[in-house]
């Protein structure tokens, strides 16, 4: 309803006392002398008696007398009727007391001149009820008859005859309908009104949302028989409502877009209210906060400059920005730009308006600049040239004081392939995590430094002995190695550590990086996982591989290279045997360099892709050579590096060396590392797409020994699994190992792969590889690796028979 219609009611000079009130006997509006009767109080407190008391008179549109308590222990005697619509319905009740005649005893009848004036009242509310749009509704339960009048149903066009009740409902949304049965069920049980929000289906293009009041009316044997009550149209103030929130939204989304929080501070109560932004900002929830929890956050400077601020603007000074820091509750340092203004509006109580603005970043580039140069980014350590300048220091004090310093160069054992299986995001998680760990076993005064990918560089300072060096290293070793949970599995560190003392040798930063460098290698080499002291044993490994490495350098161009081939025996049916291609490096005046050590080193320098081209090229030359001469052979098989596959072009090269030998693609094996798989690049799907295009096989090499991830067994067209000589050598010894054998023998099968044997040198080992079901063995009970010429005589030998080939060789030497 209008509060200013209902108003004009009110304005009348008249002496009685007036109340109007609703449909359920609250008082909407009074006049001054019933408030100062304080008649309002005593209408609400005793309204359900006096409608009871007169329920026929007041439906029946008669005016009932009343008594109620007054000032001062007095009576107050009035009147009370109620204001119906043209259908009978009531719309609302008022209650008169008419202005007290001297010596009057008896009950006064109504003044005409008030009479007048109720009736301009119930014209006015019912001018009041147009205004506001609402409506009358009543249902009719004896004769299922509903009723709708008054301005709603008239200005949208709904049926003012009287209508059935189903089809009244078939007005409303089928959820609506079952809200409103619902509550008439509840109105008949327990005898109470009812208010509710529903929609109704006016037009097929849009819904009218209503509120809806109603109260129940009683037969005289007490049976709900009648309900009766108003109807509003607050279709427009839910529209209103939600553009009223969409626009809060908005200017949330911008607020949290700029970074901009704001907040109210009342000057007398210090009351605070904040926007989202600025909870957000701050890192708290979105729950009622004081001004003094606010400003704990803050560090001391900060607090006291922000309340000497509120101080000051409160006494007149104009609006001041200030630069505040504060730590949010996780810990988090934030920076932010701070504006404060007293605002004085009319109608409202001074207050601070505050806003702030994130400017963390623009106070932290400066210091991300400067750390830059010297810090390292990801782990927050000092970088190498900041280690470089801290550790001369230390190093020209130890070596004029006589102490003991050590530097140990730590390197995490195996992270390329958690790189490459997990990605660089796990990685870069695992390089803190990592440096989290050591720091906590380290003192205030060594050094710690990140000093490239995955190593990292330590300084002890001022030890006792020696061996405290080693101390830390182990200490070092078990921090790593607690695993961490990842996904569904367990992710688990390791470290090689080298370790080299200041001595007469060593006093320089350099010389002592070098030495613990070449200390590191030297662990990796004693297995991983541990730490090695740098000595001269260290440094002989060391010049060694540096000799190896300068020698690999024009090695293809000397010829130094050779191949030697070993058959691969098939364990069922009448098949030639494969062959695979080995290589080996003739050093003159060195004799043969074990591949085991070579390669590895080739790799690191960069020469196995050019010697791997040549291993792929000698092969099919060779295998097409004894072709053409008639010796019969299933395929040829060569290693190949993960270098290789990394390759640019790669793919491509080995197509055409196939084409200028003259040899198949299909007959070409290669054979590569779980390693070389892991790593799922564009440029690898690339090569094994083309490979698997023109039919290259494939086979994974010492299967079970690498970092085993069973996934890319399905993403890559892999034909053969080789299992590893250290599985065919202890399965006859250890059950367990044999049943490693029968499960790989088993997954390869299930993936629709043939299965290889690598190192048999038994009969027994032999005789057990079969029975798990084995396709291909290959060993030295069959052949050692052979020459070209010697492998010729050996594939002409079982030429003319072409049965599986029998184990009667002895083992010959390796």
């Amino acid at each position: 309803m209008d509060h200013g219609v209902i108003a004009s009611l009110l304005r009348h000079p008249v002496g009685s006392a007036f109340v109007l009130l609703d449909v359920e006997g609250r008082p909407l509006a009074s006049n001054g002398a019933a408030q100062a009767m304080g008649l309002p109080g005593a209408i609400e407190a005793y309204m359900d008696l006096l409608a009871q008391a007169g329920g026929p008179s007041l439906a029946a549109g008669r005016m009932v007398p009343c008594v109620l308590p007054g000032p001062q222990a007095a009576s107050l005697e009035g009147w009370l009727s109620a204001v119906h619509d043209e259908h009978g319905q009531i719309l609302a009740y008022t209650l008169s007391v008419p202005e007290a005649s001297p010596g009057a005893g008896a009950r006064p009848a109504v003044p005409a001149r008030l009479q007048a004036q109720l009736g301009e009242q119930e014209v006015m509310l019912r001018e009041a009820q147009r205004i506001a749009g609402m409506g009358d509704w009543s249902w009719e339960l004896s004769s299922d008859k509903v009723v709708l009048s008054g301005e709603l149903p008239t200005a949208h066009g709904l049926a003012t005859d009287p209508m059935g009740g189903r089809q009244f409902l078939q007005l409303l949304t089928r959820a609506s309908a079952a809200t409103l049965v619902r509550a008439i069920r509840r109105m008949k049980q327990e005898s109470v009104p009812i208010s509710l929000d529903l929609e109704l289906a006016v037009r097929r293009e849009a819904l009218m949302q209503v509120r809806v009041w109603g109260r129940p009316v009683h037969a005289p044997d007490g049976r709900l028989s009648r309900i009766v009550g108003q109807v509003l149209n607050i279709t427009a103030q839910r529209q209103t409502d939600a553009l009223i929130r969409w626009r809060t939204e908005l200017l949330n989304r911008v607020s949290a877009l700029g970074k901009i929080g704001g907040c109210e501070i009342e000057v007398d109560t210090r009351d605070l209210q904040c926007t989202e932004e600025c909870y957000r900002i701050h890192g708290l929830r979105k729950e009622a906060v004081s001004l003094d929890q606010l400003l704990s956050l803050y560090t001391h400077e900060s607090r006291e400059a922000f309340q000497a601020a509120l101080a000051q603007i409160a006494h007149g000074s104009l609006p001041e920005q200030l630069d505040l820091c504060f730590h949010r509750p996780s810990g988090l340092r934030v920076w932010v730009q701070v504006l404060i203004e007293l605002d004085k509006r009319d109608g409202l109580p001074p207050r601070f308006v505050v806003l702030f603005r994130d400017i963390s970043r623009e106070r932290e580039a400066s210091e991300r600049i400067d750390k830059l140069a010297h810090y390292d980014l990801l782990t927050g350590l000092p970088n190498r040239a900041l280690l470089r300048e801290q550790a001369e220091d230390a190093i020209r004090e130890a070596v004029e004081q006589g102490s003991t310093l050590a530097v140990l160069f730590v390197d995490l054992d195996g992270f390329k392939n958690i790189n490459d299986s997990y990605g660089h995001a796990t990685g870069d998680m695992l390089l803190k995590l990592a440096a989290g760990r050591m720091h906590q076993h380290l003192r205030t005064s060594d050094l710690f430094s990140r000093f490239s990918g995955d190593e990292f560089v330590i300084v002890l300072r001022d030890l006792a002995d020696p061996g405290d060096a080693g101390h830390v290293a182990r200490k070092l070793i078990a921090a790593l190695a607690e695993p961490l949970e990842w996904g569904d599995g367990m992710i688990k560190l390791s470290a090689s550590i080298g370790i080299a003392l200041v001595d007469a040798n060593h006093q320089d930063f350099d010389g002592l990086l070098r030495a613990a460098d070449a200390a590191m290698y030297a662990a990796k080499e004693s297995g991983r996982n541990t730490s090695h002291y740098y000595s001269q044993d260290v440094l002989l490994r060391a010049q060694r591989r540096r000799e190896i490495e300068n020698a690999l350098h024009g090695a293809l161009e000397r010829e130094e290279f050779s191949l030697v081939y070993q058959p691969l025996a098939h364990t069922a049916g009448q098949r030639a045997p494969a062959v695979e291609a080995l290589l080996r490096w003739h050093r003159p005046g060195h004799g043969f360099c074990s591949p085991a050590e070579f390669i590895p080193i080739a790799e690191r320098c960069g020469e196995i892709v050019r010697i791997g081209d040549w291993v792929i090229s000698e092969a099919c030359r060779q295998a097409a050579a004894w072709d053409a001469a008639g010796l019969r052979f299933d395929r040829i098989s060569v290693n190949v590096s993960a270098m290789q596959l990394r390759d640019r072009g790669f793919a491509e090269r080995v197509l055409a060396i196939c084409h200028a030998h003259g040899w198949s693609p299909t007959r070409l094996e290669l054979e590569l590392t779980e390693s070389a798989l892991i790593r799922d690049t564009e440029a690898l799907r690339h090569c094994f797409d083309l490979f698997e295009k023109h039919g290259v096989p494939l086979a994974v090499d010492d299967f079970g020994t690498g970092f085993s991830n069973l996934h890319y067994l399905n993403r890559f067209p892999v034909h053969r699994l080789k299992i590893d000589r250290s599985f065919v050598q202890d399965m006859l010894h250890d059950l367990g190992t044999a049943k490693v054998t029968q499960a790989i023998i088993q997954l390869g099968h299930a993936l629709g792969m043939q299965v290889v044997a690598e190192g048999v040198e038994t009969v027994q080992e032999d005789a057990l590889l079969r029975e798990q079901g084995c396709d291909e063995i290959q060993g030295y009970l069959y052949s050692r690796p052979l020459p070209p010429r010697e492998m010729s005589i050996f594939l002409r030998g079982r030429q003319d028979s072409l049965v599986t080939v029998a184990p009667t060789m002895a083992v010959a030497e390796h």
